[in-house]
Parts: C-alpha cells; structure tokens; sequence
C-alpha cells in the first residue's frame, strides 16, 4: 500500500522533470539552429573610376578619366549625405595619365598624383552601376585633394589616406590617417596621425578638426563608422592590416569633443569615458580597410574587411580575401571570419565598403578595389538569414 502510494507521488514528479529536461534540451537545440547571416552570390556591377580595359563588359557610366581627371585611385568610402546624397573618398589618385598595365604591376603612376579626392552621387539605382554627379574640382576642373597629403609636407607625410566618413548634424566628417612609411612590418602602416576633416555645405570646403587627433599608435587610426541610438559607433584598428578591433561610441552632439568619446572594455563590461587605453579586443584581428552597418530588415551589425592570412597567427591556411563578421549586438559575440570574396575570383582584390542606402532588402552593396587595374569597382552580394 506504502508503495504504491510512493509510486502515485515519484511519477508525476518524474513527469515533471522529464517535460523540464525535454524543455530545456528543445531550448539548446534551438539555440544551435538559430538561422545564421549569409552572404553569398557577390557580383561585379560596374566600373566606378577609369577607363574600361579592353573587351571589359562591365557598364562604366562615369569617365573619370576625362571628366576630372581621375584615371586611377582606390578605396570609395560611401557615407550618406543630405537625403539620399551619398559621398565617396577615393585614395591616392592619378590623373589622366594613368596607365592600368603598365609594366605589368599594379598601383598608381602617372601625373597629378592627389593624396585623396571627393565624389558625389544622387543616383540610388544601383543594378546597371552608380553614376557621379560631381567631384570636389580645383580651379583646372581636375578632383581635389580634400585631406593635406604628402605635397604638404614633403618630409613628414607621405600620404592621407581617408578611412571613413559620416554625416552628422548637418556637417559631413571623413577620418583620415597621415601616413609616413607603408613598410611598418607585420601589417602596419606608420602613421603620424589620424585625424578628422569637416565641411558645413555639402562637401564644397573643407576643414581640418584637430581637437580631434588619434596618435600615430592609437587603436583608432583607421575606423569605420555607423548611427544608431542616437551615438556614432566606431570600430577602430591600428594603420594597415595587421591588427584587430576596438570599439568607440559618441555621443553625436561630441563628435568634436574627443574627451566625451567612450570606449568598450569588455572585461569591465561598460563604457570608459575618456580613456582609449581601456579599450579591448571586440574583434580578432588581422583587420584591413573595413566599414560597418547595421541592417534594418535583419536587425544585425555586419563589419565587412581586408583579410590577410600572413598577419593571423591562427590561420590554418593561407589566403588573401575580403571578409564580413555579423553580430546582433555591437558589444556582444561576433560571428566567425565569413568569406565576401576572394582573390580566386577577383585578382587582387582589398576594400569592401558597404553602401549605406540599401540597408532595408535583400541584397547589399558595395565598392571593390583592385590593385590591378587600380580602380574601383561596385558590387553586390545577397543577404540572407539561413
């Protein structure tokens, strides 16, 4: 009698914790098949700068050759403007002169050579390429230097690389690194500097900001922004590509206060004001030229970025690609190292700068360089959750 009636009491309480495991191992599994960012089916739309190679079919709407004296450059760091204006920071640039195969190398040559220069463009249709409407022009009608680059001081800078730009409150920002030798070994670029240009009217002038200067070792030499919240997010790495990343926030009425910047320390688990030696490790490097965005439709942060294998002692194989990580909170678990492209499909390819318009669908775009025939590229690629 005793028995069975400690049988009637253990069953229903073994019942119970059956259903609370089940429960719990259903909580796991789905956990572990949580649909995972994709994107896959990458595409090279158009040419954006030069002069068409050759039997080369892609459509090329914008001459940048005859029209401002662009014949070859790289990076095209896009950053929404007024409405749907967008703005574009080329890299060292070269005039009409520039040959793509000269001598069979890549990189620039020819006359004219500018540190940086500005395009804009309204056109927000993007399956047949995106066409410029303007470039920032010098009084001879040829694109400008925006940043003072290696012509300003000979002895000092070789270069003024733009890293990334954002617009914020009516004014237009770029971040931009002063570099002075590219051979810094491991990855790195040598810089003196990093620092902030600004323009008030739409892109016409520009002026330097140095209330807000990074030093020539800072985490934040090279950034890629983004908005949400109210705050700038910034995503920082030392010159070149051999380091990884850092994160930053801004208020966005302190974009030119840098003493109100705050930096993730993972470790303490909040926000420093003030102090960028307490920012940590938020993504593994090596990390290259990147750009940020965070999808409306997926609700997710993509970082996309210049890899190199050489730099990562983890690697376990070799190989130079362009690459995206994703996230669904900027301080939380990045995703492992995903491939966009790779040199196996686009020779010599570095640069991934994410188009910040299209943020709502199923497809991204974004510009490629190539170091042969050094210029750049747009592309797209699908997104998916899967």
């Amino acid at each position: 009698m005793k028995t069975n009636l400690l049988l009637k009491l253990v069953k229903p309480f073994s019942l119970t914790i059956s259903l609370i495991l089940m429960w719990c191992l259903s909580g796991v599994a789905q956990k572990s098949q949580l649909p995972e960012l994709k994107l896959s089916n990458v595409q090279k739309v158009s040419r954006i700068t030069g002069t068409p190679l050759k039997g080369e079919q892609l459509p090329s709407p914008n001459n940048t050759a005859q029209n401002y004296d662009v014949g070859g450059t790289d990076l095209g760091i896009f950053w929404q403007m007024k409405g749907d204006k967008v703005g574009i920071f080329f890299g060292d640039t070269h005039g009409r002169e520039f040959i793509a195969e000269k001598d069979g190398k890549g990189g620039g040559n020819g006359a004219n050579w500018r540190s940086n220069v500005l395009a804009f463009s309204s056109d927000d249709n993007l399956e047949d390429g995106i066409t410029i409407d303007s470039m920032a022009l010098d009084k001879n009608g040829s694109a400008r230097e925006i940043c003072a680059g290696g012509k300003t001081n000979p002895k000092k800078y070789n270069t003024s690389i733009p890293t990334a730009a954002i617009r914020v409150n009516n004014t237009d920002y770029v971040h931009y690194m002063n570099i002075y030798d590219w051979a810094g070994g491991n990855g790195r670029w040598l810089t003196n500097f990093s620092s902030l240009y600004a323009s008030t009217d739409d892109g016409k002038t520009w002026t330097r900001k140095s209330e807000v200067t990074f030093s020539g070792d800072s985490k934040f030499s090279q950034v890629c922004y983004a908005k949400k919240d109210g705050y700038i997010f910034m995503i920082g790495s030392l010159s070149g590509r051999g380091g990884p990343g850092y994160l930053a926030r801004i208020k966005q009425k302190y974009m030119l206060d840098i003493k109100q910047y705050e930096y993730w320390n993972g470790d303490l688990k909040q926000w420093v004001k003030g102090d960028e030696s307490k920012a940590t490790i938020i993504i593994p490097g090596p990390i290259g030229e990147a750009s940020l965005l965070f999808h409306k439709k997926f609700k997710r942060w993509i970082i996309a970025y210049s890899y190199d294998s050489a730099y990562d002692p983890n690697a376990k194989s070799k190989f130079h690609a362009m690459v995206y990580r994703d996230a669904k909170d900027i301080i939380g678990t990045w995703s492992n190292l995903k491939i966009l492209a790779g040199v196996n499909q686009f020779k010599g390819l570095y640069c991934p700068y994410i188009y910040p318009l299209k943020d709502t669908g199923n497809e991204l775009y974004f510009t490629m360089s190539q170091w042969e025939p050094y210029n750049v590229f747009l592309m797209k690629v699908d997104i998916s959750l899967k």
